[in-house]
């Protein structure tokens, strides 16, 4: 089985776009997902059309059609933190198990550069914003939904030297972080060379955390940015167990090739329906517009498992 065919492109892609806003905007991209009263529901990156942006929640009841947006924005930058004076950008929700609330981590912007936030909240309509995490300049972040030996991990993407790879860290108290290593690096030559970044928030399944994550090449034309998998054992996350060698998705429709930003298929967030057992991936194309795609989860685990063991990157 090539690994292409893993995941399914929704025909009815895309399933959100700025025309279908109740107020102006310039694109809706890079949402994150989770469920939440018995419904989808996703928290989109929404540009304005001075060039910031803010999020908005967008509900469904099955996860595809007859979306539900705001009326207006749901979070906008804060006044009074200068971190987010530029924007925030593409959120990752998890359901923290000892909290009994959500976490939800994103970037904050502004002249300092990216910077991973998180804020904290129970009913989506109240929201404790807990500040920076990290120093810029840093991405695509989300934390694990339960504590290891005590301590929270966090998955996050700092550029270091002008290297960019997954990295991961430990904090007793979602506010002093340490223990930082690498976790999945850039592979020169291939197709995620330059950049490789965490798309939605860690997996946990009983063979390990499923990690879906996209890799960057340059290329004459510009970034493409494409999808791959890995996974990290259950109880020690810095272990990497299985990581694919090829891209398993990656930008082929003209909405993923035409947009602000060609060539780029960005998720941010999943849903596992578990009576389906379908996993739906929402991610942004061409950094435009909300998309899904579909795939089996016992044939998602099934390809993950047979990748190679990575002899030179396991923790």
């Amino acid at each position: 089985m090539r690994g292409i065919e893993l995941f399914h492109r929704y025909e009815g892609n895309p399933i959100l776009r700025a025309d279908d806003w109740p107020y102006p905007a310039n694109a809706v991209f890079n949402p994150a997902a989770t469920v939440f009263d018995d419904e989808t529901l996703l928290l989109a990156r929404v540009e304005d059309l001075q060039g910031f942006s803010h999020f908005t929640i967008a509900r469904s009841k099955d996860g595809k059609t007859n979306w539900r947006i705001d009326t207006k924005p749901t979070l906008k930058p804060s006044e009074e933190i200068k971190e987010e004076k530029w924007g925030i950008e593409d959120p990752r929700i998890v359901l923290l198990e000892e909290h009994h609330a959500y976490a939800i981590t994103y970037i904050s912007f502004s002249r300092g550069g990216p910077v991973v936030s998180l804020m904290i909240t129970e009913d989506f309509q109240t929201f404790n914003r807990l500040g920076t995490l990290l120093p810029p300049e840093d991405k695509d972040a989300s934390l694990f939904p339960r504590r290891f030996n005590g301590r929270f991990g966090l998955i996050h993407r700092p550029i270091i030297r002008g290297e960019a790879h997954i990295w991961i860290s430990f904090s007793p108290d979602l506010k002093h972080w340490g223990d930082h290593q690498i976790l999945i690096p850039v592979r020169h030559g291939q197709w995620d060379c330059h950049r490789v970044g965490l798309g939605p928030p860690p997996i946990e399944t009983p063979d390990g955390w499923l990690i879906i994550y996209h890799g960057v090449r340059h290329t004459a034309s510009g970034c493409l940015y494409r999808i791959g998998l890995a996974l990290l054992d259950l109880e020690k996350p810095t272990k990497l167990i299985r990581r694919s060698e090829e891209w398993v998705f990656g930008p082929k429709e003209l909405y993923e090739h035409i947009g602000d930003v060609p060539g780029v298929t960005f998720p941010c967030g999943t849903v596992v329906d578990k009576k389906t057992n379908e996993l739906r991936l929402y991610y942004g194309a061409a950094d435009t517009t909300i998309c899904l795609a579909t795939a089996d989860m016992d044939k998602l685990m099934e390809y993950v498992r047979a990748c190679p063991i990575p002899a030179d990157e396991s923790g």
